[in-house]
């Protein structure tokens, strides 16, 4: 036996020249995979400049240095490659996806926090968007950051972080055209909250961005923390 069950470590053989050379090469390989961050699972060839430590899960068809190495991780180290082997059940947080994922034996496939994956890789994940607001002077006014599109939303939430000031009495929370969708007399003293909880569940296809409306007069400041709570629906993998 040459390596490790589990990670693929080299061990050290009997009178071998260079020992060196093989516990490095375990230490690289286990300095990436413990707490595993993939930079990406989508290169099928090296990006043109990685630091040592990162690493790639190899796409299929890889070319260049990763030529051969389809479906495993490439770990960047001292201007070379170092490779392992995923295992199903390893899990990693993928980068440039922002999302944990988990290794099924073949391909890594999405972590479903407060959901379910499939076994072809279709996706049900419950999940939250929170985001500060500072308000603007003036009447009606849209969050830069939007409710996404085609997720099913079940309400949104919030909390005065700073008094809302002006000479409004109240205000109003909702979306275009449906200004109270989510509250109405809604109050501006600090942590005063929102807790706009929708009767049914509704999607919009589009980023739509919530709108906050003053009532009896005109916001002049404050700032409010938003959370959108909904769900994401995921297509079944490529095949």
């Amino acid at each position: 036996m040459s390596e490790t069950a589990n990670l693929s470590l080299p061990f050290l053989q009997a009178a071998q020249a260079q020992k060196h050379v093989t516990v490095n090469e375990a230490l690289v390989k286990l300095d990436a995979l413990v707490q595993l961050c993939l930079q990406s699972v989508s290169l099928a060839e090296p990006p043109s400049v990685a630091a040592d430590g990162q690493a790639w899960g190899v796409a299929p068809v890889a070319s260049a240095e990763w030529a051969g190495q389809d479906g495993r991780i490439a770990i960047s180290d001292n201007g070379g490659w170092v490779f392992a082997t995923p295992q199903a059940g390893w899990r990693a947080w993928v980068a440039d996806a922002a999302t944990e994922m988990r290794h099924d034996g073949a391909r890594w496939l999405p972590v479903s926090a407060g959901g379910a994956v499939s076994t072809g890789g279709a996706t049900f994940k419950l999940d939250l968007l929170e985001f500060d607001h500072q308000v603007l002077p003036g009447i009606a006014q849209p969050t830069a950051i939007a409710i996404p599109s085609h997720a099913v939303i079940f309400g949104v939430t919030a909390r005065v972080i700073s008094e809302i000031t002006g000479t409004l009495s109240s205000w109003r929370l909702g979306t275009e055209g449906a200004e109270d969708r989510f509250g109405s007399g809604l109050g501006l003293g600090l942590n005063s909250y929102v807790q706009g909880v929708l009767g049914q569940p509704m999607t919009d296809y589009s980023p739509t961005p919530l709108v906050l409306t003053a009532e009896d007069g005109e916001f002049a400041g404050g700032a409010v923390r938003f959370a959108i709570h909904f769900a994401v629906l995921g297509l079944p993998a490529e095949v």
